[in-house]
């Protein structure tokens, strides 16, 4: 046996050795990736199914009740309508949802004609049926809690908490031009018009902006509809702190919006 043989087959040998160590370790990491991938993909896939199952549930509750019910009275007509409305809305949501994200927003749009449901079976005397999960728009929002009417350009305007035959449109909260929206009863659907264009949206904001003066101080605003509205204006209504937004007249801290009136008397350069 030529010498050094021995070690160099002891090399060779521990050699090997490392390399099935080796290996064995890259394989180990494979296999772990692998079913880290696959559970997560499992997960995923979970999710999806119980958002879509979640929507899908809220869109057959809400298309049941758009085709049972039936109002004469105009204000129930016109929440019925929309939430049919809403219901095509979700419908089309549900066809074309691929992700988690897409069937919330139709899940949202169901849970939003359900509210126009219960606006319409109020407005006919019956029950409006049991609570609803929070609206995601709606969220700051508030809602009216005593009738309001301000004068815009010669035209009288009315909200509040109830239908009636001055006020048969109904919003559920949200958003508009990044302003909150109480829920309410309205006189015209002053969202829709302050989301036009030209002309038309700055006679929207006119009436939106007088409708949520400081005079609706006591409208029963949930927490941080005043962030909100302040985000929206600049963060500048005046005033010494938060305030309480449950008085009337008492919003900002200070009862005033701008230096102790509504733009310093006036809005947009007429008396309101």
């Amino acid at each position: 046996m030529p010498e050094g043989y021995d070690e160099i087959g002891a090399g060779t040998v521990d050699d090997m050795k490392v390399f099935l160590l080796l290996f064995l370790i890259i394989v180990a990491v494979v296999v772990i990736v692998a079913l880290t991938r696959r559970s997560g993909a499992a997960r995923e896939q979970t999710r999806l199914e119980d958002a879509r199952a979640e929507a899908q549930r809220w869109y057959e509750r809400l298309g049941g009740q758009v085709m049972n019910l039936h109002g004469d009275d105009p204000a129930a007509r016109q929440a019925l309508a929309d939430a049919s409305e809403r219901y095509n809305a979700a419908g089309g949501q549900l066809q074309q949802a691929r992700t988690v994200r897409q069937f919330e927003l139709a899940r949202e749009s169901a849970l939003e004609g359900l509210a126009y449901v219960r606006a319409a079976r109020t407005a006919m005397g019956i029950d409006p049926g049991p609570e609803l999960p929070p609206l995601t728009s709606a969220q700051g929002a508030g809602q009216l809690t005593r009738e309001r009417e301000v004068n815009v350009q010669g035209h009288q305007y009315k909200a509040g908490p109830q239908p009636g035959p001055e006020t048969p449109y109904y919003y559920p909260g949200g958003r508009v031009q990044g302003r909150p929206v109480p829920a309410g009863w309205y006189s015209t659907p002053v969202w829709k018009t302050a989301l036009g264009a030209g002309v038309g949206v700055l006679g929207g904001m006119l009436i939106f902006d007088a409708l949520l003066s400081p005079g609706f101080g006591d409208m029963g605003y949930g927490d941080g509809y005043q962030d909100g509205f302040q985000d929206a204006a600049g963060g500048d209504f005046g005033g010494d702190g938060p305030g309480d937004t449950s008085q009337a007249g008492d919003f900002g801290g200070g009862g005033d919006w701008g230096g102790g009136d509504f733009g310093g008397g006036d809005f947009g350069g007429g008396d309101i």
